[in-house]
């Protein structure tokens, strides 16, 4: 457990990289857990398009209306512990200088001592609901696969803010590795997925020998899911489609062929763009 150090930087953006908010709401879930302080926030002029990602009018306890507007930020826990310990950046994939952005945390990292950086993304995926959720743990980082049992992406193609920052950490020498939960993509209209966020922080904790909270997720994760089984239960089209994506995630998880599998899934999604992919019609092949 020892490749990440003992300062990790867990790193959600909302936007491209967290599809049914299940990043995000693992982010929400540590921030809850411990009492965290601001190290560095961006600022907002600089990053966002407020045309794209606006800010947020609201009242106050007082009744008076405030704007809240998109923001980055990097948070360390106010008790400070000999052990290892998580730091959050959480915050809105910005949409620009985004060279820049990174640059301007991971100088904040350095300055810091943080010894490892965790992306956590979630991913529109063809899974079914009712199979244990997906999660693609890998590294650019030899001895951190090495030691923690990551794989490799050999993935080309478009990537998101995450991406960004990871690259410029490992420039520096600040280790890396990235988790990636994937989503069933015609579940869009049961958002959050707890599932999803559950399956993130048990794989955290795996490789970070860090105790995460786990709150009720795993009540809410089977609420999550009987409410997508009563609504295949009224549409045949939804059931038979659900019923092939289990036949071939069971194909998948035979012990020659779960780790490939998972891999071709993650670089299949990025190919895309982040797009999960869409219901077959009646005339389509699902795609695997």
């Amino acid at each position: 457990m020892d490749a990440l150090g003992r300062r990790i930087i867990v790193a959600a953006f909302d936007g491209w990289n967290d599809a049914g908010e299940a990043a995000s709401a693992a982010a929400s879930m540590l921030r809850a857990d411990v009492e965290y302080e601001v190290v560095h926030s961006v600022d907002p002029e600089l990053y966002f398009d407020y045309q794209y990602t606006r800010p947020q009018v609201g009242l106050d306890a007082e009744g008076r209306r405030t704007l809240t507007w998109p923001e980055a930020t990097l948070l360390r826990p106010v008790k400070r512990s000999d052990d290892a310990e998580i730091w959050l950046l959480v915050g809105v994939e910005p949409a620009r200088a985004w060279q820049a952005f990174a640059a301007e945390f991971i100088d904040v990292a350095l300055r810091e001592d943080v010894t490892g950086f965790v992306a956590l993304g979630s991913m529109m995926s063809d899974v079914p609901h009712t199979r244990p959720i997906s999660v693609f743990a890998g590294s650019d980082n030899e001895g951190v696969r090495q030691s923690l049992g990551l794989e490799r992406s050999l993935y080309e193609g478009p990537v998101g803010i995450l991406s960004a920052i990871g690259h410029v950490s490992e420039t520096v020498g600040i280790p890396t590795a990235s988790l990636w939960a994937s989503v069933p993509h015609y579940v869009a209209g049961h958002t959050p997925s707890p599932k999803a966020t559950l399956a993130l922080l048990e794989k955290l904790e795996a490789i970070t020998g860090i105790a995460v909270p786990r709150g009720d997720l795993e009540n809410e994760s089977r609420l999550w899911e009987a409410s997508i089984d009563a609504a295949a239960a009224d549409d045949d089209e939804m059931s038979e489609y659900i019923r092939q994506l289990e036949q071939t995630r069971d194909t998948w998880d035979s012990p020659e062929a779960s780790g490939d599998a998972i891999a071709q899934e993650f670089e299949r999604y990025l190919r895309r763009g982040g797009d999960g992919p869409t219901k077959p019609g009646r005339d389509d092949p699902p795609r695997r």
